[in-house]
């Protein structure tokens, strides 16, 4: 019997939420019950429509970045990155150079990838631990999965536009230019209207009598920027990200921002969150060695080690829970190394090593987290 899109989209739900809830029930956050069961049902669900259910996870990755945007505020970005920036660059720099060995000791495109892929931070594990981390390491901890995940999307498709589309390295720097072009006006008009224009804004919004408006403007405003943002060769989630820190509580008055957040929360994490999470999972692709476990344990012990250094605390224990957060890698990786894959720009072995690497990360810093806080001592 065909099951159709309407059926795979509800058993893919209805697991993951499962799942979700279990792992919640033994002290995990719930994403990583939804990637769980989508490595499950991959075994299973054998003739998908893959293109459906693929639009559907990158409606996901769509909402998770804008409620990740609507986590901080511009401010906070640029307070956190003082301190996450140089961790990042330093860390991106590491995980490139211990991917040498794969590679015959040159460096190419796919160390690259390879490299911004292991330097990523999970964002959803990061607010999963917050409780641990103190108010003063919060922002430090999001702006730097925020700005490994972006690095890590422009890094991907600056390396296809470079490898498949034979972009010249003038022309390379035109595309960083551009992007950066068109960053900084968006922050620029956030900045503007913040000081212009605000009370106006919140009288306007106040005048919306339902909540359906106020998610319609929003969306009208997202979609907008996310075509922008694919449209000068920016992943669309990063525009997605840009509308979730626009629309802080300052600009939006803290009665709207409330209405948004609630709203965006509950399509995410309802609906689109776990097809995202278990399209991962299904799509998960990797290979068990002693090779592979090795380069995993090194690549994990140098970035806790280097975080620690950075967000170093006379409790010890604290330390390596706040580095684990950062250390978290994410499932932005996993995406991004499927992208690689697709275009043709990672083998398969540099695939599945850090798709591999993404996965055990994420588990072994939730668990790292667990069992050195301070609530489980």
């Amino acid at each position: 019997m065909e099951i159709g899109v309407i059926g795979y989209v509800f058993i893919i739900i209805a697991i993951a939420r499962l799942f979700a809830e279990i792992f919640e029930h033994l002290g995990y956050p719930g994403f990583l019950g939804e990637i769980s069961a989508g490595l499950l049902l991959g075994a299973f669900l054998t003739s998908m429509p893959r293109e459906e259910l693929n639009l559907l996870a990158e409606l996901g990755i769509f909402f998770l970045m804008m409620y990740a945007g609507l986590e901080l505020t511009p401010e906070e970005v640029h307070l956190g990155g003082k301190k996450s920036l140089p961790l990042y660059i330093l860390t991106y720099a590491l995980m490139t150079f211990i991917t040498l060995p794969f590679t015959d000791y040159t460096i190419s495109h796919e160390n690259l990838i390879v490299g911004s892929i292991l330097s990523v931070a999970s964002a959803p594990i990061v607010l999963r631990l917050s409780r641990f981390f103190g108010g003063d390491f919060l922002h430090i901890a999001l702006s730097y999965a925020v700005i490994s995940e972006i690095g890590a999307l422009v890094s991907l498709y600056l390396l296809v536009n470079f490898e498949v589309y034979h972009l010249t390295y003038f022309g390379l720097l035109v595309e960083l230019l551009k992007d950066g072009l068109f960053l900084g006006v968006l922050l620029g008009i956030n900045y503007f209207l913040n000081v212009k224009h605000k009370v106006l804004i919140i009288r306007a919004l106040r005048n919306l009598k339902s909540d359906e408006a106020v998610f319609g403007l929003v969306m009208i405003l997202a979609t907008s920027i996310a075509l922008a943002s694919e449209m000068i060769g920016l992943h669309f989630s990063i525009g997605a990200f840009i509308v979730g820190l626009l629309l802080h509580s300052d600009l939006m008055g803290t009665k709207q921002y409330k209405r948004v957040h609630t709203i965006i929360s509950g399509v995410t994490y309802g609906i689109f969150a776990p097809i995202f999470f278990a399209w991962r999972g299904i799509n998960f692709e990797t290979e068990f060695s002693v090779e592979v476990v090795y380069f995993f344990i090194l690549v994990y012990i140098i970035r806790l080690l280097l975080t620690m250094g950075f967000t170093w605390n006379k409790d010890i224990r604290k330390t390596i829970v706040r580095a684990s957060g950062i250390a978290s890698f994410g499932v932005l990786g996993l995406l991004v190394g499927e992208l690689g894959y697709e275009y043709g720009v990672l083998s398969q072995h540099l695939y599945a090593l850090a798709s591999l690497a993404s996965i055990l990360g994420m588990f072994v810093s939730t668990t790292l987290g667990r069992v050195l806080s301070p609530k489980n001592s």
